[in-house]
């Protein structure tokens, strides 16, 4: 056990605004029973970016495939990896909402950092 936050980082397209979105993390959270401590933060714009210089090109990368958001997420005395089991479940379970229409395409990947480097969760 850590007393370290693991962290995780969701980068997803969303054609609903942060608004829309920030309205609906509650109501997902409850859906997927995340644990309470799970901090959750959306940046709306690639170029917003700025945690550190390696996500920022993880983010401008994201941005090339028309990502617009990203959702952090931090979990305390978790492992990174855990983390980024947590919000891959808010991201399923978003896609499962009104925030997208049906049929609609989903394009989302989740990244963590694992042995100083960043890597995609499968």
């Amino acid at each position: 056990m850590t007393n370290k936050a693991g962290e995780a980082y969701a980068f997803f397209y969303c054609g609903a605004s942060k608004q829309a979105i920030e309205r609906e993390i509650p109501l997902i959270r409850k859906v997927v029973g995340t644990p309470s401590e799970l901090e959750l933060s959306l940046t709306e714009g690639m170029d917003n970016v700025r945690d550190n210089d390696r996500l920022r090109s993880l983010a401008l990368e994201a941005k090339q495939s028309g990502i617009n958001y990203m959702l952090k997420a931090s979990l305390p005395n978790k492992t990174n990896r855990e983390t980024a089991d947590e919000v891959a479940s808010v991201l399923n379970q978003a896609y499962q909402s009104p925030l997208y229409g049906a049929g609609e395409p989903f394009n989302g990947e989740i990244a963590y950092e694992q042995n100083r480097s960043y890597v995609f969760r499968d």
